[in-house]
């Protein structure tokens, strides 16, 4: 890779990597801190900083004419923790709450399985191209091959169960920790959880991409992701 195209694919990455991880992560704990710490309740707090989301989406809407999936992931899950926070309006079922909402995520992973295409897809395709109409149009034109459906379902599958375990992990840790260890175990663990998954998904992506090239190397046909076959 020349130097030229390894900056315009670190340009592209920063692109599109960048909006997601300020509006979603960023801007929300950030302004969550500056807020409590200013005197605004928790309830209140969470229902502000889940305003970042809607601009994201906004944003993304007016310069790139389309819905963005991914945004719109993050802005239901951020409504509803707001909107489960004013339910409870309590601070003691707060680890619950977001132990809630992490099985539920994991739910709607799961329940995608059942849709023609699932979540995994929709997330591969806002991360895995630079959302160019060309980057878009060879991301969807992959779904034709065999591996790569089966990929996408297998990486769907793993995401939604890690998901359960992890929010039934964290509501039995919940009753049987200190508060004060809870806190900080509240943050660091969903983290933990989503750098392992990222991660093997890496590394299932290159793993399979380096099946076919060892198939292309030996003269077969193949399709995405170790769909081989042999030639007729």
């Amino acid at each position: 890779m020349t130097q030229e195209s390894s900056g315009r694919s670190g340009g592209s990455a920063l692109m599109n990597w960048g909006p997601a991880v300020l509006f979603g992560a960023v801007l929300p704990f950030v302004t969550y801190g500056v807020l409590t710490d200013h005197g605004v309740s928790k309830v209140n707090a969470l229902l502000l900083i889940s305003l970042w989301p809607v601009v994201e989406t906004l944003i993304s809407l007016a310069v790139r004419r389309r819905v963005d999936e991914f945004g719109m992931m993050m802005l239901a899950l951020m409504l509803l923790g707001a909107l489960s926070a004013v339910a409870y309006n309590s601070t003691e079922l707060v680890f619950v709450k977001d132990s809630a909402i992490t099985g539920l995520l994991g739910l709607v992973y799961l329940g995608s399985l059942a849709l023609p295409r699932p979540l995994m897809f929709y997330l591969g395709r806002r991360f895995a191209t630079d959302g160019s109409p060309e980057g878009l149009a060879h991301w969807n034109g992959l779904w034709r091959y065999p591996g790569f459906r089966r990929m996408q379902y297998l990486m769907t599958t793993v995401w939604g169960v890690a998901f359960l375990l992890e929010a039934v992990v964290r509501v039995v840790l919940t009753y049987a920790l200190p508060t004060g260890v809870m806190v900080v175990l509240n943050n660091v663990l969903p983290a933990v959880v989503v750098a392992a998954l990222v991660s093997w998904t890496v590394r299932t992506g290159k793993r399979g991409r380096a099946r076919a090239a060892a198939a292309r190397a030996g003269g077969a046909v193949e399709g995405v992701d170790g769909a081989v076959r042999s030639p007729a």
